[in-house]
């Protein structure tokens, strides 16, 4: 008996540590040639190279165009993606991606739905400036079994009403999905809005900002946006991992990596290292 008990105990960290896992959020900016120096062929090795070195487990891209996510695959042979293009359902326009590491999970079930009043079908809502998207899946731990919901979203960045409508229905929609299972989520994302606003406010409501609940103190920069000029981030954040009471967040911080002087991205991506409870 004393040796089963031993061999128990042994085990447990090793039971622990199998369900963590690191979550990154990350505005890549889309393939613009009119950024010069800053165009995506001049930078797409920092931004996988910061995805690599941090050991991102899942990570929610916006902004990503059907070129990029493929350069991004080819470059991380250990990631699947999930998503369509915002535009027509396919590849067409920017995607809200979810690259997930295969030696660690298996993809359950996935889709995508529109920020809109018809939200099963391409198309912009309210006041929006464009179509707006989330991508989910629904993932299992090969290691544990635990299984778990992530959401991946780019909100719009001048629709006031489209903003709050948002925040609405992606709670209606992770309400529809958990009410049977109550599964841990993570919602990841860029928000285009500061923490004292509305729409972030009625996100709150439902599900815990990552930076708020963290373990250890928040590391890096407060801000996630800098427009290419490393250091410039002040207290402007707008890009956000939320979880909901079934994830432990053990670590947060924001990546202000840089090489050369130069960003990855006009955003800095946010990371979070999580347990499911």
């Amino acid at each position: 008996m004393r040796k089963l008990i031993i061999a128990i105990m042994l085990m447990l960290p090793i039971s622990i540590l199998a369900q963590q896992m690191n979550i990154v959020t990350f505005n890549i900016r889309f393939n613009n040639p009119g950024d010069g120096i800053n165009a995506w062929p001049n930078r797409s090795e920092m931004a996988t190279g910061l995805l690599r070195f941090h050991e991102a487990d899942i990570f929610g891209m916006q902004e990503a165009l059907i070129g990029q996510i493929e350069h991004i695959q080819k470059d991380l042979p250990g990631f699947e993606w999930i998503g369509v293009g915002r535009d027509d359902g396919d590849k067409k326009g920017e995607f809200s991606p979810l690259f997930f590491r295969k030696s660690k999970f298996i993809l359950i079930d996935h889709g995508t739905f529109w920020l809109s009043e018809t939200p099963d079908k391409p198309s912009k809502g309210w006041d929006a400036a464009f179509n707006r998207v989330v991508t989910w899946g629904k993932f299992q731990s090969k290691e544990t079994g635990k299984r778990f919901y992530v959401f991946n979203t780019h909100f719009d960045h001048m629709g006031v009403e489209a903003r709050k409508n948002s925040a609405v229905l992606i709670r209606n929609k992770i309400e529809e999905m958990t009410y049977q299972n109550n599964l841990p989520v993570i919602l990841t994302g860029d928000f285009n809005l500061t923490p004292n606003t509305e729409p972030i406010s009625l996100i709150k409501k439902y599900l815990s900002d990552s930076r708020d609940i963290s373990e250890e103190a928040p590391y890096g920069p407060v801000g996630t946006f800098n427009g290419f000029t490393p250091g410039s981030e002040g207290d402007n954040r707008i890009d956000y991992i939320f979880v909901n009471g079934g994830i432990k967040v053990l670590k947060y911080g924001v990546l202000s990596d840089t090489k050369n002087q130069r960003s990855p991205s006009d955003h800095l991506p946010v990371f979070v290292k999580v347990q499911l409870k």
